[in-house]
């Protein structure tokens, strides 16, 4: 069952917390692709200088400023889409980037690479036509399906490739699940 609206009407650190553990189901020309969230990274308000937001709406970031639970898709390095859930309440800027899953095919885990977001995005072939997707849709969404993650295995530390972002770049606003091989390589 998707996981409700409400769900993602909270605050980002929480729900990049929650999120793992839940499952990124992508449905795409008849296929279903899924995966267990295992990496999550906040992205919170006009003062985060790791966000978009920092600087204002824009077109590229409007989505980060609309209604929680929908899909916020970016292109890095040209070449890499990135996939971000926003959060919390309109008109303020929040979302959390979904950095890792552990892909399952046929109920187990599958060797396909996706320990990264631009990875998972090409595995899960998802890209900037589900930029604003609602995660309501049955084109993209995420399912609880009961799978709990035990707090004391839940791994805090800093986020990945935002060293720009001065004080910012040292939150320990990454989160991720000890011991999993899915995680990002730094």
């Amino acid at each position: 069952m998707k996981l409700p609206r409400k769900f993602y009407n909270q605050k980002t650190l929480k729900i990049a917390q929650d999120l793992l553990g839940k499952f990124l189901i992508r449905k795409y020309r008849g296929k279903k692709y899924i995966g267990k969230i295992v990496e999550t990274e906040g992205y919170y308000g006009f003062k985060d200088r790791a966000s978009h937001a920092s600087r204002g709406e824009t077109e590229r970031n409007k989505i980060m400023f609309g209604r929680a639970g929908h899909a916020y898709i970016y292109l890095i390095y040209g070449m890499y889409y990135c996939l971000n859930i926003v959060t919390e309440k309109e008109k303020y800027p929040a979302a959390v980037l979904i950095r890792a899953v552990e892909p399952i095919c046929r109920g187990r885990t599958c060797p396909v690479p996706t320990n990264g977001p631009g990875k998972l995005c090409r595995a899960f072939k998802i890209d900037k036509k589900l930029n604003g997707e609602n995660l309501q849709s049955d084109k993209i969404w995420i399912e609880a399906r009961g799978f709990k993650i035990n707090k004391k295995d839940i791994v805090r530390a800093k986020r990945i490739g935002v060293d720009y972002a001065g004080k910012c770049k040292d939150y320990l606003w990454r989160f991720y699940i000890k011991g999993n091989s899915y995680v990002s390589k730094i």
